[in-house]
């Protein structure tokens, strides 16, 4: 079931219809406040979120959503008028997995639909991963470094689930581009950059084990 929330009626029944004519199951939410209570009873596949929308915005809906255990893993993409790169990070930072700028064509929404669904498929099991002074607890999806929990939004833990599956792999920013936001994705490497940065810090001393490979990109070592 994939969700699409906008408060312009005419938007949402086009989503709606297109996606039902391509096979998959739709309804739609002229809020967020609605689809927010229709979540206590059902969880989507996928939500496709407005972000201008009156009383709680997307970007509200989307930082509630990330936050909640129950929902911070269900796929979101945001959809606005908005083009801008800022505008376009500020989305993606917060947690969303993708972004369609209005207006869109509507297999351009099915095909990226479709993308984040592969990318996201959640896997059968999970185990804990260390890697110096870092720990990663996938089920749980939670990141230790040296026993103390550290907070990360949605692209930084898989940022670093990526780095901690394959350390001292060097791997390029256009090679995180499409490992974490798609293929399907098109923006500037300076957003992967970005993510490093706020990355490092949050990791405190561990930090310091995401090692730049100049020229190249990034990789993460054993020990600081």
């Amino acid at each position: 079931m994939i969700w699409c929330v906008d408060d312009d009626g005419t938007i949402r029944d086009i989503e709606v219809y297109t996606l039902e004519q391509t096979g998959f199951k739709a309804r739609g939410f002229a809020d967020g406040i609605s689809m927010l209570e229709a979540l206590k009873t059902e969880i989507p596949e996928l939500i496709i979120l407005d972000i201008m929308m009156p009383e709680m915005d997307g970007l509200q809906v989307l930082s509630k959503l990330r936050s909640e255990a129950a929902y911070k893993d269900i796929p979101i993409i945001m959809a606005t008028a908005k083009g801008t790169e800022m505008d376009k990070i500020s989305g993606l930072n917060s947690g969303a997995d993708d972004y369609l700028v209005k207006p869109f064509g509507v297999m351009e929404m099915v095909a990226r639909v479709k993308a984040v669904l592969r990318r996201t498929v959640k896997k059968e099991t999970h185990n804990d991963i260390t890697v110096g002074k870092i720990t990663l607890k996938e089920a749980e999806h939670k990141v230790l470094v040296c026993g103390e929990k550290v907070e990360l939004t949605h692209k930084e833990f898989e940022m670093l689930k990526l780095f901690m599956q394959n350390p001292n792999m060097v791997f390029s920013r256009d090679k995180l581009m499409s490992e974490i936001w798609g293929m399907d994705y098109i923006g500037e490497t300076r957003t992967v950059d970005m993510h490093i940065k706020t990355l490092r810090q949050k990791l405190g001393e561990a930090g310091a084990q995401i090692k730049t490979v100049i020229g190249v990109g990034y990789r993460l070592e054993n020990e600081v």
